[in-house]
């Protein structure tokens, strides 16, 4: 049917990223996440001074010398990649759907371009019925929730609401479980395998799980499916949480701290993997790659390899089109499904 695909689009939201290296813009950007309440708990007025008075004058800085080390001449890694999706899930669902395949978007949770932004375009352009995948397979109220709070902010503000069926997770999915075993067996069958393998996921405050919070437990079904379709023993794999912020406990254990350990045990060669980010970002790039890679040497291991997320890579672009056809084919049809 000509034209079917302007009333119905994709929206595929990321966390976000500074638009430019310089202490401004980060400035700008961590004022906008980390004032979310979704993302830290702490009573606002406690909070606000934290933030205002130490983190945001002090920390910007450090972050610009932390992102110089993965910049790229096309921006940050997250946006040059989330934009690559874009356009390869584009051609697929064109390939498969053609005149009724929906228009792909992205948007992004902080920084640009703005949840509220791309659903006001889409609306402008008299799409009614919009898709919209978290890029977090693992469910968390400080990711996932914090797109349904913005989503539901915008709807508020519609005289005419479009019709919207947000994605809470896929972290079971099977087409995501064999993306992400795919792309570790193309990465052993070019490098050779380590001796051990390392699910490593951002982390949140213990808190947050002691609350009700689901994500560690979709961690572990990810890593336990993805373990089982590699064939893996227990003694093969093991799981941590990265990306540790402030002094609280947050959920353990401490992927800094495992990777310290497993290289005075023993392991020389370590392949880690970040299952929870659909892109590689400065918590892959940097801190694991750079970061972990030297505490993994500096406690006697020999090389620590980053297996890259799934990217645009085909697998990715397969997968995700598995998991959003049908909610496509559902808005299309005027029909709800959850």
């Amino acid at each position: 049917m000509k034209g079917f695909r302007t009333r119905t689009a994709v929206v595929l939201v990321n966390l976000g990223t500074p638009a430019e290296l310089t202490a401004s813009s980060v400035r700008r950007f961590l004022r906008q996440f980390l004032g979310d309440r979704r993302v830290v708990e702490i009573p606002r007025p406690v909070w606000w001074l934290i933030l205002n008075l130490f983190v945001l004058p002090l920390r910007p800085r450090k972050v610009v010398e932390t992102y110089s080390e993965v910049w790229t001449d096309a921006g940050s890694p997250l946006r040059v990649i989330t934009e690559q999706q874009v356009e390869r899930l584009q051609e697929r669902f064109d390939q498969e759907m053609g005149d009724t395949s929906p228009l792909i978007c992205h948007a992004m949770t902080y920084g640009e371009p703005a949840i509220a932004k791309v659903l006001d375009s889409l609306q402008q352009q008299g799409i009614r019925r919009i898709v919209i995948l978290p890029m977090y397979p693992q469910y968390s109220g400080s990711t996932t929730a914090a797109v349904t709070d913005q989503v539901a902010d915008y709807m508020k503000s519609c005289r005419y609401v479009p019709s919207i069926n947000l994605i809470g997770s896929y972290f079971w999915e099977q087409p995501y479980i064999e993306a992400l075993a795919k792309s570790i067996r193309e990465f052993w069958q070019q490098h050779g395998k380590g001796e051990k393998l390392l699910f490593s996921y951002h982390g949140i405050p213990q808190s947050y799980a002691d609350k009700g919070d689901p994500y560690p437990g979709h961690c572990e079904c990810t890593t336990g499916a993805t373990a089982a379709s590699l064939g893996l023993t227990e003694n093969d794999y093991e799981m941590s949480y990265q990306s540790r912020f402030g002094k609280a406990e947050w959920v353990k254990p401490y992927t800094a701290e495992r990777v310290e350990q497993l290289a005075k045990e023993g392991v020389k060669k370590l392949d880690v993997v970040c299952p929870a980010f659909a892109a590689d970002c400065i918590e892959t790039l940097e801190e694991i790659s750079m970061e972990n890679g030297e505490i993994f040497e500096e406690a006697g291991g020999e090389e620590l390899r980053l297996i890259p997320c799934l990217n645009a890579s085909q697998a990715h672009i397969d997968a995700l089109f598995g998991i959003l056809r049908l909610h496509v084919l559902s808005q299309q049809s005027g029909t709800d499904r959850s």
